[in-house]
């Protein structure tokens, strides 16, 4: 069967550095840290007071009022970064056979902060009395569910649900649909609003969350004084589509999207396989998929959670996948600046490799001091580089030994 080309031909995105995909970006190459205090709640009873809001958001500017009240958070900023998306696509969908397009959107932990709110409020006037909305708030799905009602998309719609693996997973999937046949249009990404004390507790008891309080140090991927992850929220989301289909109607293209390699570690429930073999084979898998030589590699943007074990053996892996070029090959963890936003950090993380090829421009991984002999690639630490990119990968190692990596590439008819 031939492959067929799929483009990027939309971006959208909500997150702690901006409530959309352009002030995202441009915060990106000011180095701006959207860490701070936590003040979705009271978090002084607990250990961490550090997260990556988005910040100073209505959600009733961009959605309607009513629909807000029965919305949790993630499938709000989910529907935000859609919304934008769609409106940047220049798509017109009274053109389009609705049918064959699609939308497949990650969460990791979907309406957390609803099964919170109802548990504490059924504990006290008994579980018949939840919210009819409860359910429909808090499954992890219905962000994807609430993005094909909003486009009217009627072809496959899906979540993968692989930890922060997911946002990728959920790229990669629309990727292959297109390219396969199913589908000319998808709408891809992921959301998460996981600011809240269970998670955060739940997150602190595993110690994989910084405890400290300076933002400038708490993000700090492949530092040897790193000691956590910091948690983020918000949404990335992007158009895929057929190359023809983008063609016919002139649609302004970012990007094209070229490999995907998606493997397990099947080793254990949180920690990485020790060697990086797994997500050595993900980011192989992709090369091979891409036809692409890791000497035609110019970036790549890391899973770089700022956890020892993560930055360690995902630094391993580089080594194993790129051989003798991974100590050429430029680096950097968007996470050092937004945090660790799960389910949607592959969607937010891959957005920035399209803006990296669009200008020229690699992030630095802000915050970062003190080298780590272990961790000795190129990971882009004294400030950002202007060249040439034309090819990128993107990581994302979930809890579960979820591996997945995507490969783009810049756009030549």
């Amino acid at each position: 069967m031939e492959k067929r080309r799929v483009l990027i031909t939309g971006l959208g995105a909500i997150t702690p550095l901006g409530h959309n995909a352009d002030d995202t970006w441009q915060a990106v190459k000011d180095g701006v840290c959207g860490i701070g205090p936590i003040t979705h709640y009271d978090c002084s009873a607990q250990k961490v007071h550090l997260a990556a809001e988005v910040k100073d958001w209505d959600p009733t500017t961009v959605l309607d009022k009513k629909d807000v009240r029965h919305m949790s958070r993630y499938i709000q900023l989910a529907m935000t970064a859609a919304k934008e998306c769609l409106a940047d696509s220049g798509l017109n969908r009274e053109q389009e056979d609705l049918t064959r397009c699609g939308v497949i959107v990650s969460s990791g932990v979907g309406g957390i902060e609803m099964a919170e709110s109802e548990t504490l409020r059924c504990s006290e006037k008994g579980y018949d009395r939840a919210s009819p909305f409860y359910i429909p708030t808090t499954i992890a799905n219905m962000g994807a569910g609430y993005i094909a009602i909003l486009s009217g998309f009627q072809g496959m719609c899906t979540c993968p649900v692989t930890a922060c693996a997911g946002g990728s997973n959920a790229v990669g999937d629309a990727f292959r649909h297109i390219r396969d046949g199913y589908a000319e249009v998808m709408l891809c990404g992921g959301a998460e609003a996981a600011v809240t004390p269970l998670s955060m507790g739940g997150f602190t008891t595993m110690r994989a969350l910084h405890v400290g309080d300076d933002p400038n140090r708490a993000s700090i991927p492949f530092d040897a004084e790193r000691n956590g992850f910091v948690m983020g929220e918000g949404a990335g989301i992007l158009m895929l589509e057929e190359y023809e289909h983008a063609m016919a109607r002139g649609a302004k293209v970012y990007a094209e999207v070229v490999g995907y390699g998606a493997t397990c570690d099947a080793y254990h429930i949180t920690a990485p396989a020790p060697g990086g073999e797994g997500g050595a084979r993900a980011m192989q898998q992709a090369l091979d998929d891409a036809g692409v030589t890791a000497g035609q590699v110019d970036y790549i943007n890391a899973h770089g959670t700022g956890t020892h074990h993560n930055d360690l053996f995902e630094t391993k892996a580089i080594k194993l996948a790129m051989k003798e070029e991974a100590s050429r090959v430029k680096i950097s963890s968007t996470k050092s600046m937004v945090g660790h936003l799960l389910g949607a950090a592959g969607g937010v993380e891959f957005i920035t490799c399209v803006k990296s090829i669009e200008d020229n421009y690699l992030h630095p991984t802000v915050g970062y001091r003190v080298p780590d002999e272990e961790c000795d690639l190129d990971y882009i630490t004294d400030g950002p580089v202007e060249q040439e990119v034309n090819c990128c990968l993107s990581n994302s190692l979930g809890f579960g030994g979820h591996n997945a990596t995507l490969c783009v590439k810049r756009f030549e008819k």
